[in-house]
């Protein structure tokens, strides 16, 4: 039974000690993975150019996110492009309390349940699919609206309907 039991601590303390050594084995890892600067491409680098002098600096983590948007940034069209600078340029016009509520919205979605978040992003593309004048009207019945209207609206779309009353 000690036998059984000392085994029992080894296994464990070799499991721990192994498990020890691999988190402080990852940063490491990070770095062979492919991530320094000139593992990026020609047009990767040309995309982070405003990078290139601290891409080193950069954690692990931020650099693929950089590297994943310069490959999605490469595959767009023209006018794919226009638009996504359309937005960058709004974005950075934003004052910093909005963009900060924004980026605390968008954590709040990403935390949701992935079926929730298929269904406010459907919700969002039946929004834009209404013509301009309707979505107008929507807007301003919306800003119009007491809490507890707005409550019983939000209520009347989880249940399936467009929010009209």
């Amino acid at each position: 039974m000690i036998d059984e039991l000392a085994n029992s601590l080894h296994r464990r303390f070799g499991l721990f000690a192994l498990l020890f050594v691999m988190t402080l084995a990852i940063p490491a890892w990070a770095d062979l993975s492919g991530n320094s600067w000139g593992d990026l491409s020609q047009d990767e680098q040309q995309v982070l150019r405003p990078y290139a002098n601290r891409w080193d600096q950069l954690q692990p983590e931020r650099r693929e996110r950089l590297r994943r948007g310069a490959q999605r940034w490469l595959q767009m069209n023209p006018e794919e492009k226009a638009q996504a600078r359309q937005r960058f340029e709004r974005w950075r016009q934003l004052p910093p309390e909005q963009r900060a509520l924004i980026r605390e919205r968008y954590k709040e979605f990403r935390s949701l349940p992935p079926q929730e978040q298929e269904r406010i992003r459907a919700r969002y593309q039946w929004f834009r699919s209404l013509p301009p004048e309707e979505r107008r009207a929507l807007r301003e019945r919306w800003r119009s609206m007491t809490p507890e209207q707005r409550r019983q609206f939000r209520d009347n779309i989880r249940s399936g309907g467009h929010g009209r009353q």
